[in-house]
């Protein structure tokens, strides 16, 4: 199976780590990418499987939210503009079956419920953000590169 390793400032292509070094802490450049890349190992990849779910169009925005403290159904709704209740549900519950949200009923008439993330989910928010600060330092780069023809 290919993992994918934490990948250093200066890496410039795709290499992955082997199942021989699950879990250990090493580059993207250490490892060397198979070619060609069997695709049901890159199906099968952690790293794939996450980026997948965090690439979802709510997930980012969400795991922010719950960043900041524990919200209830209908405050996280009021928070995300353009979000519907079943989009927020679906999206909450994936989070939460992937064990990085927690979800907390509460016995009242109605029941209410509280959303906030699992200590898996804080360990998540670190790496988030070092991509996102990436993303922001090098937006202007990436823009420009968009406008050039191909």
């Amino acid at each position: 199976m290919l993992i994918l390793g934490s990948r250093s400032a200066e890496a410039k292509e795709g290499i992955f780590m082997s199942t021989s070094n699950i879990g250990a802490s090493a580059s993207l450049r250490e490892h060397r990418l198979p070619v060609p890349v069997p695709a049901g190992e890159y199906e099968r990849c952690p790293a794939t499987d996450l980026l997948r779910q965090l690439s979802d169009k709510w997930t980012l925005l969400l795991l922010t939210l719950l960043g900041q403290h524990p919200y209830r159904f209908n405050e996280l709704h009021r928070a995300v503009a353009g979000i519907s209740p079943r989009m927020l549900t679906r999206t909450l519950r994936t989070l939460e079956n992937d064990g990085l949200v927690e979800r907390k009923v509460f016995p009242t008439l109605p029941p209410s419920v509280e959303y906030r993330l699992t200590p898996l989910g804080v360990s998540l928010l670190e790496p988030l953000s070092a991509l996102a600060d990436w993303a922001v330092d090098h937006h202007a780069e990436i823009a420009a590169a968009r406008q050039r023809p191909i």
